[in-house]
């Protein structure tokens, strides 16, 4: 079994934790592939060989120890390979990253051992027409236009199949996978959808019209933004991962030709992951 390990480099806390992975798979006898970062930090270049999308590595599973946000850099380093990706929490809410640090070994063992389940989960793709190129076009949480200026609104014609829809008048617009439901979506108000459903949900962020609310929709279909705004240009954000575009550069997006895998070992629910984190009930 070969398995690609990526982690927080960021926080002395994650890199321990890493080094139990290490030390725990080293153990069992599993072939392990380090992100560049994770090898260059823990100064293990010699130790292990690079994970690398563009090599015939064979890899079986990834594993991200960290927060969601490593995980969602996880998921942009494997791509469209097809590996399923286990997330050890390190951060706070862990809506991806779901495996307690305590629970390491024990679900490490499960890991090696084939006794998990992978859940497929939908992802968005962005391109431009009118120029501008993005490196990594794909979202797995969501796709999100925000303005530059602290001071001034963005207005995004949205159409959607070559439909007119509304002009959103506000601070951005926010469209975000089932998965991406309980990231920024959440934030600005959107609705929590379960990971399960076959849609996507468009949220204004901070709406100058009373009457606009997020708008759930099947993922089967293209939605164009053709953004406006004083300075000229507009912020695209893309899980996280943030650039400028001039605003005669339209956005398309609709589902990938693929999804990412999320290895599940604790059998544990939705509902409950919604109820523990959020603090439902309590």
């Amino acid at each position: 079994m070969n398995i690609a390990i990526f982690g927080n480099t960021n926080k002395r806390s994650t890199i321990n934790e890493v080094e139990r992975v290490l030390a725990f798979l080293d153990w069992q006898g599993v072939g392990l592939f380090l992100s560049q970062e994770v090898r260059h930090e823990m100064n293990l270049l010699e130790h292990y060989e690079a994970f690398d999308s563009n090599k015939d590595q064979h890899i079986d599973c990834a594993i991200s120890v960290g927060g969601d946000g490593t995980f969602l850099t996880t998921a942009a380093a494997v791509g469209d390979a097809g590996v399923p990706i286990l997330g050890i929490n390190c951060g706070h809410l862990g809506f991806l990253a779901e495996t307690a640090t305590q629970d390491i070994e024990a679900v490490l063992s499960r890991l090696i051992e084939g006794d998990y389940i992978v859940e497929e989960r939908s992802v968005l793709k962005v391109t431009t027409k009118g120029g501008g190129h993005i490196m990594m076009p794909y979202a797995l949480n969501e796709v999100a236009v925000m303005k530059q200026e602290l001071s001034s609104m963005i207005v995004v014609e949205t159409c959607v199949n070559g439909e007119y829809l509304h002009t959103y008048k506000a601070d951005g617009l926010v469209g975000a996978t089932p998965t991406g439901s309980t990231a920024y979506n959440l934030s600005v108000g959107g609705p929590i959808m379960s990971p399960r459903l076959q849609g996507l949900v468009l949220s204004p962020i901070a709406t100058h019209s009373l009457n606009v609310r997020p708008l759930v929709t099947p993922d089967d279909i293209i939605i164009t933004l053709k953004t406006r705004s004083r300075s000229g240009s507009y912020l695209i954000s893309i899980d996280g991962r943030s650039q400028t575009l001039k605003e005669d550069v339209e956005l398309q997006i609709e589902k990938a030709p693929y999804s990412v895998k999320l290895v599940k070992t604790a059998g544990k629910s939705f509902m409950q992951t919604l109820r523990e984190k959020l603090y439902w009930g309590r």
